[in-house]
């Protein structure tokens, strides 16, 4: 049988070995940091680098930066010049010590948030939190893609045999990619991003890391942090990573990024009370959540969301212990202990985790109620 070629990008074909003779190059005093953020779309990463005199040991260490928006769907040319203010700060798993990855916050020319920029109302709510201790998981999903868009491995002309095969599995006809999954999980682990686990979804090509237990803000910081290291990753091998919530329509899995909440009342005995108050909550404000679970509002997650291949239906709000096609779901140990977490399966792969982690927050511990969030003094 001749052998099909996957689609993979021009610079995935350039010589590694001669570009790692001068990543070998000793690099004096100076650092390489690399600043991160979120572009227009809600989605996209975007990055550059400046050299530094010395190594940052803190945020504060870090200048703030700028770029011209007017190019990453941020800003009319006329006015074009944002502002990128750092916020968290990784180990750089390409470029390796003493160099930094640096996410950072975008305000406009009045230093007021970008659209795009929801971890400043995010870290508000989360500082009005703070003595409940606010722990979060998420679980995010993603395909591997040729640069045709096609599904990394599928036949180029037809489907792989149908799912049951590949969810956790092994062996060349089971794994799509897997060196991938090993890059992005050591590169994870180096960077100190908080990366909990990692595992081979349901439909082929399709595979899914957590990142978990953060508390607060670091939630999305680190999830943030994992999808731009994923991204390079995938650049080095030639591939793309999609987080599409159903890359593939018809009877193949979609792709979501479940999100596992708890409170330190949660996770003490006779927690299940304050999961099961949350939970009430949740019911009477779900169109509110669907909104923030994708960056189209409801649309993207409305392809996933149809009570098949493992989901809950979107118009409706359901609530079980162990199942999984419920919009949230109670792990049956929970059940058992009367205390931990619970999981929320609506998000999409393609969610905002500074939206996600901000709308639970406010429903379940500021019991807000109604389609619009409340506003609270400066």
């Amino acid at each position: 049988i001749p052998s099909v070629k996957m689609a993979t990008s021009e610079s995935a074909s350039l010589s590694k070995a001669v570009k790692q003779q001068y990543m070998e190059l000793p690099q004096g005093d100076k650092v390489q940091a690399m600043y991160i953020w979120i572009d227009g779309t809600g989605e996209g990463l975007r990055c550059k680098t400046r050299t530094l005199d010395s190594e940052p040991k803190t945020i504060q260490d870090l200048p703030e930066w700028n770029f011209d928006g007017s190019s990453t769907y941020q800003s009319e040319g006329s006015n074009s010049d944002m502002y990128l203010i750092p916020a968290a700060m990784f180990r750089d798993p390409f470029r390796k010590d003493p160099n930094k990855l640096v996410l950072c916050e975008v305000l406009k020319y009045n230093r007021k948030p970008a659209e795009t920029n929801l971890r400043q109302t995010c870290k508000k709510i989360m500082e009005m939190v703070e003595n409940q201790v606010p722990w979060f998981g998420m679980e995010q999903e993603y395909t591997i893609l040729g640069t045709d868009g096609h599904p990394f491995g599928w036949p180029s002309n037809g489907f792989p045999g149908p799912q049951g095969p590949y969810y956790c599995g092994v062996g060349a006809d089971k794994a799509y990619g897997r060196d991938i999954v090993e890059a992005h999980y050591r590169a994870c682990l180096y960077a100190g991003v908080q990366i909990c686990g990692t595992n081979a979804e349901v439909m082929p090509a399709q595979w899914e890391f957590q990142v978990g237990p953060c508390e607060g803000i670091n939630m999305a910081d680190h999830l943030w942090a994992a999808r731009f290291i994923l991204h390079r990753v995938c650049e080095d091998f030639g591939v793309v990573a999609s987080f599409d919530p159903k890359p593939i329509p018809g009877n193949w899995n979609g792709a979501g990024c479940h999100t596992n909440f708890s409170t330190k009342e949660m996770r003490n005995e006779g927690g299940l009370r304050a999961i099961e108050d949350s939970i009430e909550k949740l019911g009477k404000r779900h169109s509110y959540h669907i909104r923030a679970y994708d960056p189209k509002g409801g649309l993207d997650n409305a392809r996933r969301l149809t009570g098949r291949h493992e989901t809950s239906n979107i118009h409706e709000f359901s609530a079980g212990v162990a199942n999984r096609g419920a919009s949230i779901r109670i792990p049956r140990s929970v059940g058992q202990e009367k205390k931990g977490y619970f999981e929320d399966r609506r998000p999409s792969a393609n969610c905002d985790p500074y939206a996600v982690t901000e709308a639970l927050i406010r429903t379940c511990l500021l019991s807000e109620e109604g389609d619009e969030p409340v506003e609270y003094g400066k």
